[in-house]
């Protein structure tokens, strides 16, 4: 350990020797001033201190002057302050200067020591204890993959994946985090080759989890109340770690009832899962009976602008209450976020009200295209920071805070999540081909069988079908599609972005939370 620079300031700083001399055992250099005076100078002469121990009771320039002074002069240094005086005023006045630490006195050397070690460090020993634990769990981990999980197993696994990444974002352990990544690359391999094996069994109903077809059905239209207004907030494109970075947010005002999942349709794409949400139907019997609705790939026009008709229908059908006043939102532009701030309350007015909100979508796309988000999000762990930063800043959280004012239930959701891309696949399409870069619609596919599930027939996972001779076919893992057509400045340009439409862990399963104002 490089030594550690103490500076303790204290007017009566003999009856600390005991303190000194136990701490310069440890390692640590101890500088001692008796007044704050002597204190600000020895800030601002010696750059070295590392941490300040300061007495809120000296004579002439108190503890907590001298404290205001030094946080102007080296803002970035702890200070602990010791005092004798245990007033609430006090501690308020000391932790609303930004003090690292609050000791009373008398203090003996371990409470000094355990200061020393949360603060200075705390990183250090977060990370080392972060790295032993992972390194313990990672065979658990391993065998489990390759256990033959349901599916409930596969949520659970994918959760201490997330877990697991998160805590290694916290302690900054890039060279766990480089195998955990690894081993996630492994757990999307054995689920997609799990969805290959039972994904058309849960078309047919059989032993299938909540999917987007029967979302609104088994976790939002149960809570309805005439009692409490239900906000249910559809953020599009979020994964399951995104929810758990905004979540502490989130949480400040909102007590979690209720944290479950489901699993997204294939395609994992808003024109097809969204429209599924909203309908409560498989995309093949939306085209069936609102045909006037459904846009295929090739088509002219947006693909989800009746989402509040497909609602609308949807809750004729299953919540059959003609008193419930109910309302739809979309917010796809910053200008419109902030009027829906404005209208906040408005909100209070429905019985039920359905906000979605595109930012995240948008942010995964641009993030393919401008080269400045491409610098913001240059990783798992950037996304998520910039998920973070966007959220603290928002309309939609200024929006829900707002709405914390009152006692209300909150549902929050999404339609499918994102997946970095890394291994390109080669296919071949007719210019009807549709774009996407995690499946393809079309006619003659050519591709290469390991990377993919195919559709041959598109009925059977109850999709649409523009042409008798259509298929689909959805990319695996990390994998996307690449025309061989400039495929080495297509394969640069696309590589390392989040993109949805395919088989993984983070497209398929998503959070779905429900909370109720605290």
């Amino acid at each position: 350990m490089d030594s550690i620079k103490i500076l303790w300031a204290d007017d009566e700083i003999d009856l600390f020797k005991p303190q000194m001399l136990f701490l310069r055992k440890k390692g640590y250099e101890v500088v001692t001033v008796t007044n704050g005076h002597d204190a600000l100078e020895e800030v601002e002469t010696d750059k070295e201190i590392d941490i300040i121990f300061l007495d809120e009771s000296m004579p002439g320039l108190t503890g907590l002057d001298t404290l205001a002074r030094i946080k102007e002069m080296q803002p970035s240094i702890p200070v602990v302050m010791i005092t004798k005086n245990e007033a609430e005023d006090v501690m308020e006045q000391a932790i609303g200067s930004q003090i690292a630490d609050y000791l009373i006195k008398p203090v003996n050397p371990s409470q000094i020591l355990l200061t020393l070690k949360k603060i200075v460090d705390e990183k250090r020993l977060v990370r080392e204890k972060t790295t032993s634990d992972y390194q313990q769990d990672f065979r658990q981990l391993l065998m489990q993959i390759n256990s033959g999980l349901n599916k409930e197993e596969w949520v659970d696994m994918y959760k201490k994946i997330i877990n697991w990444e998160l805590k290694l974002d916290d302690s900054n352990s890039d060279q766990m985090g480089e195998i955990l990544a690894v081993q996630k690359r492994e757990a999307n391999a054995e689920f997609s080759k799990y969805i290959e094996r039972h994904y058309m069994d849960w078309v047919e109903g059989n032993d299938a989890p909540i999917m987007s077809h029967n979302l609104m059905r088994e976790k939002v239209f149960p809570h309805l109340s005439k009692d409490r207004p239900t906000v249910m907030v559809l953020l599009d494109n979020m994964r399951y770690d995104q929810w758990k970075v905004i979540e502490p947010y989130i949480t400040e005002l909102y007590r979690i009832e209720e944290e479950d999942y489901f699993y997204s349709i294939l395609p994992t794409a808003t024109q097809y899962s969204r429209n599924a949400i909203f309908a409560g139907m498989w995309p093949a019997e939306i085209e069936k009976h609102y045909k006037q609705w459904w846009f295929n790939d090739s088509d002219e026009g947006g693909k989800n602008n009746h989402e509040a008709d497909l609602l609308g229908k949807q809750f004729e059908r299953l919540v059959r209450k003609a008193d419930f006043k109910w309302d739809y939102t979309k917010v796809t532009r910053t200008n419109f976020a902030r009027q829906m701030q404005d209208r906040a309350l408005d909100f209070l007015n429905n019985d039920f009200s359905v906000i979605v909100y595109n930012f995240i979508d948008m942010l995964s796309h641009a993030r393919t295209e401008m080269e400045v988000l491409k610098e913001l999000a240059g990783d798992e762990k950037a996304y998520r920071s910039l998920t973070r930063s966007w959220f603290e800043n928002s309309p939609l959280w200024a929006t829900l805070r707002r709405l914390a004012e009152r006692d209300i239930t909150l549902i929050i959701t999404t339609d499918h999540g994102t997946i970095r891309v890394n291994t390109p696949s080669r296919v071949v399409g007719d210019r009807d081909t549709s774009t996407n870069l995690r499946y393809k619609l079309g006619r003659n596919l050519q591709y290469e069988a390991k990377d993919v599930l195919e559709v041959r027939e598109p009925k059977e996972a109850k999709l649409p079908r523009p042409n008798l001779s259509s298929s689909y076919i959805f990319a695996k893992e990390d994998k996307f599609f690449l025309y061989p057509n400039n495929y080495n400045y297509y394969h640069n340009y696309y590589r390392d972005t989040f993109q949805h439409g395919g088989i993984s862990l983070e497209e398929i399963v998503c959070p779905v939370v429900r909370l109720r104002t605290r």
